[in-house]
């Protein structure tokens, strides 16, 4: 007998986010052992907030929150607050309720700046390599280093040749017209105005010249688990530069080797 396919929605709902959540999911491990690493980082917390004012996000609810967007590949903020609006695996894992309001990305962004700031991230990201240690889970043998660019927030318009004034007003102050026809521009003669730390660097043959920073991976082999990280100017030679100050730190009297592709 075919069922009717009607829309009536109830008003109130008796099964929690934790129940609808499978047991065997493998964001379940995942959640226990960061809040047993956030109960840890309590004291710190405390010190990067006043005692009065206006409650903010709740550091251990931003954490986690972030550590969905990087599991997830959430491209921006405000696309991770859409999902933690209507996702409800995403609302358990983060400690939202299903009637939580969720939160404005800028102020997300905002109070995600605060924690940067006070090296939060990184001591998150030291006290779960100390986990995968004491579990067996890290190799001092055996390791991968690779690198990415990442774009910097500066227009290629920032580019230009230093000590150069152009004295023509811009037909647009916020966005002017440049015509870089038949202009060689390279990191030895042009600086951006407004990022001086960004270099002029491609992926490889063929693709386009932006402004970049240079991000580094250090990857044990035994479990390809990430155990350093670093960002670097792009310099054409930070990667190999980075991966011989990545062996250095490798503790251990084994001999290290360490791989990589031929970038």
């Amino acid at each position: 007998m075919r069922g009717d396919d009607l829309h009536q929605d109830g008003m109130f709902s008796y099964i929690s986010p934790e129940q609808r959540v499978p047991k065997d999911h493998p964001l379940r491990p995942i959640r226990k052992m960061v809040d047993e690493i956030l109960v840890d980082l309590s004291p710190r917390f405390k010190k990067l907030y006043s005692n009065t004012g206006r409650p903010s996000i709740a550091p251990e609810k931003l954490l986690r929150a972030l550590l969905l967007q990087v599991l997830y590949s959430v491209r921006s903020e405000r696309m991770l607050m859409e999902q933690l609006d209507y996702n409800m695996l995403f609302r358990w894992f983060v400690g939202l309720s299903m009637d939580d309001d969720v939160w404005d990305a800028t102020t997300f962004t905002k109070n995600r700046e605060r924690l940067l700031k006070g090296n939060i991230a990184e001591e998150l990201f030291t006290r779960v390599l100390e986990r995968a240690g004491g579990y067996g889970l890290l190799s001092d043998e055996h390791f991968t280093v690779d690198g990415t660019l990442v774009e910097a927030a500066a227009g290629l318009k920032s580019f230009k040749k230093g000590g150069d004034r152009d004295k023509t007003p811009p037909d647009d102050p916020g966005n002017p017209t440049v015509n870089f026809h038949g202009e060689k521009r390279s990191n030895q003669t042009h600086q951006s105005k407004t990022d001086s730390d960004a270099l002029l660097s491609k992926k490889g043959k063929g693709k386009e010249a932006k402004l970049n920073y240079a991000e580094h991976l250090l990857m044990e082999n035994r479990n390809g688990l990430v155990t350093d990280a670093s960002v670097t100017r792009a310099t054409g030679t930070a990667e190999r530069d980075v991966g011989v100050e990545f062996a250095r730190k490798v503790g251990g009297s084994r001999r290290v080797t360490m791989g990589g592709d031929k970038g």
